[in-house]
């Protein structure tokens, strides 16, 4: 089986004890992109144990709740696990949802899926390749990584999607109706991303060309906020940006590229 049966207690939990800010439904457009991507869902179903994490779910476990109601929509049977580094956070299992104590070595677990939201954020960038490293090390064979961060609301949600081979996506979604424009974003970007916003770097001109997209398609405001955006998308994949068509209409608006299109540029040695 791809995942141990039970978390292993010996383990020493690798990583840092964060703030744990979480909220109910917080993780609500990461959790609908997930039951909707076809490399995710595909995953889900194609693997022998379906074993989820949720690591760093937090002072209160609202969210990995939400996460396996929500999974289990494509796969009945997934089994899901909340790991937190804080002892004191860790909580009675229910609802066929468990809780251990855990960091990046993911207590010894070989999940198909991690899901860790705000958790890097809090931690400064150059801990991002090593964090990546060991999530990605523990995974199953085929397993996936969500690195993502959002609001405290989760109005506005970015993140990157990885697999054993390192990155592989990063997408943006936010609330139509209380986000101006489509860089707003930029103060939630992951944190392999944040510190590179500026001049230069692929993720400034993405999100410029988004607000440049987004300013184009502003006859279309009195249609709503969700035709606007779907026309901006447009401009954009005209514009020769690799910008991921989505055949079903989206409740948020999303914004999916390639990591090679946003990949920070190298750092020049000393």
């Amino acid at each position: 089986m791809a995942g141990s049966a039970k978390p292993d207690q010996l383990t020493k939990p690798l990583g840092t004890i964060t703030r744990g800010t979480t909220g109910v439904n917080r993780l609500r457009r990461s959790d609908r992109w997930l039951i909707h991507d076809e490399l995710v869902t595909a995953r889900l179903l194609a693997a022998s144990d379906p074993l989820v994490v949720d690591l760093g779910y937090g002072a209160a476990p609202w969210t990995t709740f939400e996460l396996a109601t929500r999974l289990r929509t494509v796969r009945p049977d997934m089994r899901v696990v909340g790991l937190e580094i804080d002892p004191q956070r860790v909580v009675p299992g229910r609802d066929g949802v468990t809780f251990a104590r855990g960091g990046f070595e993911l207590a010894g677990l070989r999940p198909v899926l991690v899901r860790a939201f705000n958790v890097l954020r809090q931690y400064p960038e150059a801990a991002v390749p090593d964090a990546w490293a060991t999530v990605l090390a523990g995974l199953a064979p085929d397993g996936l990584l969500v690195d993502g961060t959002c609001d405290e609301l989760g109005r506005r949600c970015a993140w990157v999607l990885l697999d054993r081979s390192g990155p592989l996506s990063l997408t943006l979604a936010w609330d139509p109706f209380t986000v101006e424009r489509p860089s707003d974003i930029a103060e939630r970007l992951p944190k392999a991303l944040i510190h590179r916003n500026i001049p230069g770097e692929p993720i400034h001109a993405l999100l410029t060309a988004a607000d440049r997209a987004w300013a184009r398609a502003a006859p279309l405001a009195p249609f709503g906020p969700r035709i606007r955006w779907r026309t901006a998308v447009e401009y954009l994949r005209h514009e020769g940006l690799p910008v991921r068509a989505y055949r079903r209409r989206m409740r948020d608006c999303v914004l999916s590229v390639p990591w090679s299109a946003v990949a920070p540029n190298p750092i020049p040695a000393p």
